[in-house]
């Protein structure tokens, strides 16, 4: 493998490792914001315990994602230098923007709310949190923005050989962020919502398990409680009755928020890289059959390799234009079209190397694109059904006893991560082999486009890059199962993993958590503030030491 390839694998899974968190901590961050919103509104004790523990979930994951997304940055200089000096007047503002704006919001905010219990107004504390999940929204949008024009590159001008903004306002209002913005957050509100769900399911089958909640003789659920296990009480079940519901309904709706948005993606799609959408077909030949079944080589980019088992007239067109009649351009007529507009071998230039010369080869490696397609669209349907079978389940107040249903449920939560990660490989893969991909509407000298084969870093050696994948490798495996360990031990934890005081309640009494949780200045509230706040997290303390501040990040 030469260095080339090497860089492109370690930028893949160093991405790919990255967007696990990232769908997670924008879709469980709204959903922990709304379940604080109801505390407020409502004052019930269960959606204090369900901010309290999805919260401390949401910032595990968080914290991973800051960690594991500082990398990103940095490659663009280490591996791809010439691919930063091409873009780098273009696709710099808005990464810019993404950290000193929106990051920065992001992240103060976040800080507020977490060591704001107890400290700040009620209404301050939560509007701390809704800013943070806005944070988050508009960083994900900038760096939808960088790479949409990676896409679809608009409002620059050619200068020197290197494109030059030109029309900011074309940049950040490029149909394809606009349109990739929507399908992304409700690709992340679906993976929030699989999360509830599974976990929800587990805890209220180990009330069933350990004898906690019983069955009538109509089949529904009788509430109990344990007077051994901190937190095991009737609130208890209603935290995870309520979280299963909600995150089934979330994540239903958000299935069909990514259907509608990812239709309308496809259509821009076959607009600006009709030769990506074809691959994902596997339609070799024009025509408006969408492939059910292709079946081929595996690593083959060449159509004579692939055959179509099981295809249905008229649907690809309809993806396509919304109707079933209109042929679409299949691989065998885009590659000549490729070849008369960006030639048919890599220019004998010196940011080429040794590539110069070498054939320009403009299908995508077919597996990926056509597999990573189905992929997608197949665990998002699987997530939304198991959505609908646990609504339908639960109607009686609590799930099944079976050991088997529960291990699906919480493998359930792996469908809309897995979802995610096939579209962006799809996305990106899909665009060889340009980097930046050509503009169908641009034309002439003016066009802007760059190949992947001349944006790595020139100086950087095979041996490197391999040095430098393999450590960091390494250190995601390391940050992999620091945060699989963490989430584990919180999630069998329970709501009095996150919230102690349980504990102590379980001891020495109950505790008014509306009034310990509230901004009130009085006497009462801030003996109860210390009493909740001693131990926290595990910090070994007991009732009477001072607060510790940092029991909620814990």
């Amino acid at each position: 493998m030469e260095a080339l390839d090497i860089a492109r694998w370690q930028f893949g899974i160093t991405t790919v490792y990255h967007f696990l968190m990232v769908p997670l901590t924008i879709g469980l961050g709204l959903l922990v914001a709304l379940l604080q919103t109801l505390w407020q509104r409502s004052g019930k004790e269960e959606y204090l315990r369900m901010t309290k523990f999805w919260g401390k979930l949401f910032l595990i994951n968080f914290i991973m994602g800051v960690a594991t997304g500082l990398v990103q940055e940095f490659q663009f200089g280490m591996a791809w230098s010439e691919y930063s000096r091409f873009v780098g007047d273009v696709f710099g503002a808005p990464l810019a923007m993404e950290s000193l704006l929106a990051f920065f919001i992001e992240s103060t905010f976040l800080g507020l709310w977490i060591f704001g219990w107890k400290k700040l107004p009620a209404r301050i504390h939560l509007a701390c949190l809704w800013i943070a999940v806005l944070g988050s929204a508009v960083s994900a949008y900038f760096i939808l923005v960088a790479n949409s024009w990676m896409q679809h590159p608009v409002g620059v001008e050619m200068v020197d050989g290197r494109p030059r903004m030109v029309d900011a306002w074309a940049v950040f209002t490029n149909n394809t962020a606009l349109v990739a913005f929507p399908h992304t957050l409700t690709g992340a509100v679906a993976v929030a919502g699989g999360f509830l769900l599974g976990i929800s399911w587990y805890h209220l089958w180990r009330r069933r398990r350990d004898g906690v909640d019983t069955i009538d003789a109509d089949g529904r659920v009788v509430v109990g409680e344990s007077a051994t296990i901190p937190g095991r009480d009737r609130t208890d079940h209603a935290v995870w009755i309520r979280s299963l519901r909600i995150g089934a309904v979330v994540a239903m709706i958000a299935f069909a928020g990514t259907a509608i948005t990812g239709d309308m993606q496809g259509k821009l799609m076959f607009e600006q890289q009709p030769m990506k959408m074809a691959a994902a077909e596997a339609a070799c030949h024009d025509g408006t059959s969408f492939s059910i079944l292709s079946i081929g080589d595996p690593g083959s980019k060449n159509c004579s390799d692939v055959t179509a088992v099981i295809e249905v007239p008229g649907i690809l067109s309809f993806l396509a234009h919304n109707d079933f009649t209109t042929d679409i351009k299949g691989v065998n007529t885009l590659v000549p079209e490729y070849q008369a507009k960006y030639g048919t071998t890599l220019p004998a230039n010196p940011i080429y190397g040794d590539r110069a010369g070498q054939e320009i080869q403009y299908v995508p490696v077919m597996a990926v694109t056509y597999w990573g397609f189905r992929i997608m669209i197949g665990f998002g349907g699987l997530a939304a059904l198991a959505a609908l079978v646990g609504l339908v389940l639960v109607r009686k107040g609590t799930v099944p006893s079976s050991r088997w249903l529960m291990r699906l449920a919480l493998f359930s939560i792996l469908a809309p991560f897995g979802a995610n990660a096939a579209g962006w490989i799809f996305t990106e893969m899909g665009r060889q082999p340009f980097v930046v991909a050509p503009n169908p509407q641009l034309s002439g000298i003016d066009q802007v486009f760059m190949f992947t084969a001349a944006a790595v870093s020139p100086g950087v050696s095979a041996g490197e890059l391999i040095f430098s994948l393999v450590m960091l490798a390494s250190v995601y495996a390391v940050l992999l199962v620091v945060e699989v360990r963490l989430l584990f031990r919180y999630v069998r934890g329970g709501v009095a993993a996150a919230m102690p005081e349980l504990a102590h309640a379980a001891k020495e009494g109950p505790v008014n958590l509306r009034k310990s949780d509230g901004a009130s200045k009085s006497d009462d509230a801030s003996k109860s503030d210390d009493d909740e706040g001693s131990g926290a997290g595990g910090s070994g303390g007991s009732p009477g030491d001072s607060d510790d501040v940092l029991a909620f990040a814990y």
